[in-house]
């Protein structure tokens, strides 16, 4: 049994131990002894209050939502219904990719609360990338877990009722959906009042947004963003989504979750690699550490093309592409597969910058970028990122290959061609 109030009420570290007692996967955990429970809150997002509550019994994170944005405060509204959607999500995500996302000990709906496994010593990945140091199996876990969410969220695996049923439940999330759509694909391309970004990349910014063709075809990628419910999506899925030790890789927060683009999450993910390596500049500028990032964004690619052409081949039970269709055509499924890759590699290069722009000139910004104290040499690592994301939309048909991305940053890692 577990005291509610009908009005919402954000938790602080003095009344969480007393309005979360009496919940018994809690007690199960920390003890039924509240006085000996300890709450820190470290919420250092954009959105939610996060605390990590711990006793000599055990840890858990208790994340609760807002109703507003919290990086700009009550001036912009949002749902408390995230928090389910956020709930159903990593339901979802456990299903497909178990072990990669936390486990879920309690949900109040009304008080837009989830209380779920605590990752310990599990850091956040930017931190890492900032530190310079390697994540074994980083890779593989992430081209897994990518190509799992996606191919099982799909037409592709998904009974064809159950998906619809899973359409019709996230599409209500408008307003988290809203944010995405404006501030990734609209705001950075014109004088928007959130937007903000380095004095010394003033003329870089003017030139972008003086550039048709880039404003174009971001707007086509928004098109295929907000029509294209492929499959369902993380939906913010980047370095600060990914929890991390030596060895050991975990997902969280996938509250922006929706049926989008097949290759949406993997570009906003290999978009936040590429931009953490062109600010390596401003964190140690180790070579070899340069050159390790470039490689991780390259194997993820491969393990994720990897993991999806095997559960093609495995567990295509969905209404697409049905075996049925090409009986006596034993090559007919390879050359579908093989098209459809071909399409998620496209859609994944324009998404990957779009994303590079939007957090270099729209409202949150990267740490990798915004902790370098120089301000110059910030500008000079963020214009390089821009420069890549500017080619990604523009070229992403021309693109035939992971290497020539990988190649591509390495030149203008040498001097901006902006």
């Amino acid at each position: 049994m577990v005291a509610k109030t009908s009005i919402y009420e954000p938790l602080t570290v003095k009344t969480l131990p007393e309005r979360l007692g009496r919940v018994s996967s809690l007690e199960k955990r920390l003890g039924a002894d509240t006085g000996q429970w300890q709450c820190k809150e470290v919420g250092d997002g954009n959105l939610n209050l996060v605390f990590i509550v711990s006793s000599p019994q055990g840890e858990v994170i208790v994340k609760q939502a807002l109703p507003y944005v919290r990086l700009v405060g009550d001036s912009w509204p949002l749902p408390l219904k995230r928090a389910f959607f956020e709930y159903q999500a990593l339901v979802r995500q456990a299903e497909r990719a178990p072990g990669m996302v936390p486990q879920i000990y309690h949900f109040d709906e009304d008080q837009a609360i989830i209380v779920m496994e605590f990752f310990s010593p599990h850091i956040i990945l930017r931190q890492k990338l900032m530190a310079c140091e390697r994540v074994e199996g980083l890779a593989e876990a992430l081209g897994t877990f990518l190509a799992r969410t996606i191919f099982r969220g799909s037409d592709l695996s998904m009974e064809t009722a159950k998906r619809k049923r899973d359409v019709a439940l996230f599409v209500d999330s408008v307003e988290i959906n809203d944010i995405t759509e404006t501030l990734v694909f609209s705001d950075p391309y014109f004088n928007a009042e959130r937007n903000h970004h380095t004095p010394g990349l003033d003329s870089v910014v003017a030139q972008l947004r003086a550039d048709i063709d880039l404003k174009v075809e971001a707007h086509h990628l928004k098109a295929k963003f907000a029509n294209n419910g492929e499959t369902m999506l993380h939906g913010d899925f980047h370095t600060g989504s990914i929890m991390v030790t030596e060895t050991d890789t975990k997902i969280i927060d996938p509250e922006f979750v929706l049926y989008g683009p097949m290759g949406f999450d993997i570009g906003m993910l290999l978009g936040n690699f590429w931009m953490a390596y062109f600010a390596q500049a401003g964190h140690g500028n180790d070579a070899s550490y340069r050159a390790w990032i470039l490689e991780v964004t390259e194997e993820i690619w491969d393990n994720f093309v990897s993991e999806f052409s095997h559960l093609w081949r495995t567990e295509r039970t969905g209404m697409l592409y049905e075996d049925i269709l090409f009986e006596g055509q034993p090559h007919a499924t390879e050359r579908a597969l093989k098209q459809r890759l071909a399409d998620i590699w496209e859609d994944m290069l324009g998404f990957a910058g779009v994303e590079m722009i939007r957090r270099t000139l729209s409202l949150a910004h990267i740490a990798e970028n915004d902790t370098i104290k120089d301000e110059a040499l910030r500008a000079q690592c963020e214009a390089r990122g821009l420069d890549l994301g500017r080619q990604l939309v523009l070229n992403r048909a021309c693109i035939g290959d992971i290497s020539q991305v990988t190649d591509l940053a390495k030149q203008i890692n040498k001097g901006s061609s902006l």
